[in-house]
């Protein structure tokens, strides 16, 4: 892959303070209340003297999990990239997070395991563990105290156009329509956003939709963390063959989520018998400890049945002052923990764009072009394709083996999967010989269940 590519993921991946010229705008508004949708208002608060979010499961002060978000109730992990944006955007939030109940994971209160063999230390490399609800309302906090930005309780109902641009948004509040012109929309209306048709509609070309993998299952609960038990914050089991795995941690108010996920017809944990179950008999032993303490309420199951994405930097008509970001652009499998950090992303190379002095009066070009570097980063690890040719198959098979035992490709390759470099940077000749060397290294003894065996990782 190109240097500049990795170049361009890297610029957009910094946690540097946004540098460049502010542009002016009089009016920004916002389709939706998501996290990528807050993310790029905050953005937008450097540039617009107002900023507009129309979302239509509720204000600021809406809680608990929104129609809008149906895997809300889901484990959702907070990968490194997008705990470095949030701080970049809203510097002090993991404080502020952590002081109301979110959870700081460290290298040392985290365990991962391929096919029960543990995988060695990569060092400290701090997250958050949270909630999605509770990650909502800690954005929307941050979002109230910025002066220019404001949330309205909406549905959007339409776009309208002139012969080059975006003009103006529609929307319903308390029974009344609404038109508000614009100076820039962004599209945060997630997976079943309609803008596409509006386009369509328009006369505009409709952006081709690409879909992969297989349909993916969840199934999260929810158990009591009594403070004894708080040593190991959180811990991942992947079946690197089939992509299957579980994951439990850590969450505000003194809980634990555990997730189980399965591919195709496969669907674990769907039962609170069968979640317990599994995880005592069939994952390494902290999972089991997890299920010893009390199940609150009931299992709780999602199923995607497929990663999309709609290539917006493909359209040959395009409208200006449109920005799609979000799930509106690419909607990945949410077992690798993509989602977030692609939104935060987005916002990031939202803020390189407005920051380049872009002549607003035509596509946003630039920005689609960098935000397709984000979405084929994502695309290539949430579709388990990550390369193409037999060779390249073979050197990922002995990267990701290598990351259970050799600590330098351990962390050339989380930084991939934690979304803070690109990919082609495994493919580089000091990842690839370490991971070569690996292969003379016999794996460790696998970690057994509190009942039950695991089975030792192949080479």
């Amino acid at each position: 892959m190109p240097a500049t590519t990795v170049t361009t993921f890297a610029r957009i991946a910094s946690d540097l303070p946004p540098r460049g010229p502010a542009l002016r705008l009089d009016t920004a508004i916002v389709l939706g209340g998501s996290v990528a949708g807050m993310l790029a208002a905050r953005v937008l608060a450097d540039h617009a003297d107002t900023v507009l979010i129309v979302e239509r499961d509720g204000g600021p002060a809406a809680s608990g999990t929104r129609a809008g978000v149906p895997h809300g109730n889901q484990v959702h992990v907070l990968l490194a990239a997008f705990t470095r944006q949030i701080e970049r955007w809203f510097p002090g939030f993991t404080g502020r997070a952590v002081a109301g109940g979110a959870v700081r994971i460290t290298a040392e209160s985290s365990r991962s395991y391929a096919n029960g063999v543990p995988k060695v230390s990569i060092g400290d490399r701090a997250v958050l563990s949270m909630t999605r609800p509770y990650l909502e309302q800690r954005i929307r906090a941050e979002l109230a105290a910025v002066p220019n930005v404001r949330m309205v309780t909406g549905r959007v109902t339409g776009l309208e156009f002139d012969r080059s641009a975006v003009t103006a948004v529609r929307y319903e509040a308390d029974g009344a329509g609404v038109r508000q012109p614009a100076g820039l929309v962004v599209d945060a209306l997630g997976r079943g956003s309609r803008v596409t048709d509006w386009l369509t509609a328009a006369g505009w070309h409709r952006p081709p939709m690409l879909r992969g993998g297989d349909a993916v299952n969840y199934a999260t609960a929810v158990f009591q963390r009594p403070p004894e038990q708080d040593s190991v914050r959180r811990a991942a089991a992947l079946d690197p063959a089939t992509g299957e795995g579980a994951i439990f941690q850590s969450v505000e108010g003194d809980r634990y989520l555990v997730m189980q996920g399965g591919i195709g017809d496969s669907r674990p944990g769907g039962t609170a018998e069968d979640m317990v179950s599994r995880l005592r008999h069939l994952l390494p032993e902290p999972f089991g400890r997890v299920a010893e303490n009390e199940l609150i309420g009931e299992v709780v199951t999602y199923r995607l049945v497929d990663s999309r994405r709609r290539d917006f930097w493909a359209c040959t008509q395009f409208p200006a002052r449109l920005i799609p970001v979000g799930d509106a652009v690419a909607s990945l499998n949410p077992f690798y923990g993509q989602g977030l950090s692609s939104a935060a992303l987005h916002a990031s190379a939202l803020s390189l764009y407005l920051r380049s002095a872009p002549d607003l009066d035509f596509p946003a070009r630039d920005y689609l072009a960098m935000q397709k570097v984000v979405v084929d980063a994502a695309w290539a690890i949430s579709t388990r394709s990550p390369e193409t040719g037999d060779a390249r198959r073979w050197i990922v098979r002995q990267i990701v083996r290598a990351a259970v035992v050799d600590c330098f490709v351990a962390t050339a390759f989380a930084d991939v999967t934690q979304m803070l470099k690109h990919p082609a940077t495994l493919f580089t000749p000091a990842v690839v010989a370490r991971a070569l060397l690996a292969r003379l290294r016999r794996l460790p003894a696998p970690v057994r269940p509190i009942a039950g065996r695991v089975e030792v990782l192949s080479s």
